[in-house]
């Protein structure tokens, strides 16, 4: 999900900087008494750098743990970590897309005439955005190559795929089978669309940052079946281990020094986003 090593020697003698655990079938019966939602959890030992996942098969808290560290780590060294999307254009422009999970960040920064940087995670340091991944984590729910083309024919053999039935003759994936759960994934995709957009000026920016507007989506969180109004400081308040002023310092440094231009971008057409 992030260093990709294409050779032994890149991995010989390798000394991990954090460590996750994940103890999937190991559930915390006592969760209301810690306080918790259910009894999946998970935990961060920070001075150890150590974490541990239990009563979870979803790949995803993998990923969004060591997201959630680097939001951590990050922003102490003055660099910004978003939980955002990004991609450049031919003459080095760079664009990033704030916002949650599921509601198209991977739609919005794919696009076959701009290189794909990332889909999801990202950070913004002096000598510019980089990914913190090792490819993207693209939504397959109902995925065919009529709608979504770019993201159906970017799903190679030994790719990467959660949650997602395999037939056991023919090896082909079904992605209309949401039986277990409308969580499915794979990595690395390109696709397009359109939206309308409105210029913002920097404390416009940082009020919609900070305000994090947004919905939640089927298949991002338990329990949620319909597209839900939400707001979620920076467009990822459950992975901000920091006040979310923080992050938002930082972004109006990195805006007011580079002189960016912010819009705010309603891709759905409609109010439930």
């Amino acid at each position: 999900m992030f260093l990709r090593p294409q050779t032994k020697e890149e991995i010989e003698g390798f000394e991990p900087d954090f460590t996750i655990v994940n103890a999937c079938k190991v559930t915390n019966k006592d969760y209301k008494k810690h306080g918790l939602n259910s009894e999946v959890f998970v935990a961060f030992n920070i001075e150890k750098d150590v974490a541990v996942i239990g009563g979870t098969w979803y790949g995803g808290e993998m990923k969004k743990g060591i997201f959630s560290m680097m939001n951590y780590w990050l922003p102490l060294d003055g660099i910004m970590a978003m939980h955002c999307s990004a991609n450049k254009g031919k003459h080095g422009d760079t664009a990033l897309f704030f916002r949650l999970s599921g509601t198209g960040k991977t739609s919005l920064s794919a696009d076959p005439h701009r290189f794909l940087i990332g889909d999801d995670e990202h950070g913004w340091g002096d000598e510019g955005i980089f990914n913190f991944e090792g490819g993207c984590y693209a939504k397959t729910i109902n995925l065919c190559a009529e709608n979504e083309s770019d993201i159906y024919n970017a799903i190679k053999r030994d790719a990467l795929l959660e949650n997602t039935f395999v037939d056991a003759e023919s090896k082909e994936p079904d992605f209309y089978n949401t039986s277990k759960t409308a969580a499915c994934r794979t990595r690395s995709t390109t696709s397009r669309t359109t939206s309308r957009r409105r210029a913002l000026s920097d404390g416009q920016a940082m009020y919609h940052f900070l305000s994090g507007y947004a919905a939640k989506v089927a298949g991002t969180e338990r329990g949620v079946t319909e597209p839900t109004a939400t707001f979620s400081a920076c467009f990822g308040g459950a992975f901000l281990p920091l006040h979310p002023t923080k992050y938002a310092d930082l972004l109006q440094q990195k805006l007011q020094k580079h002189s960016t231009s912010v819009y705010l971008v309603n891709s759905s057409f409609g109010p439930k986003v």
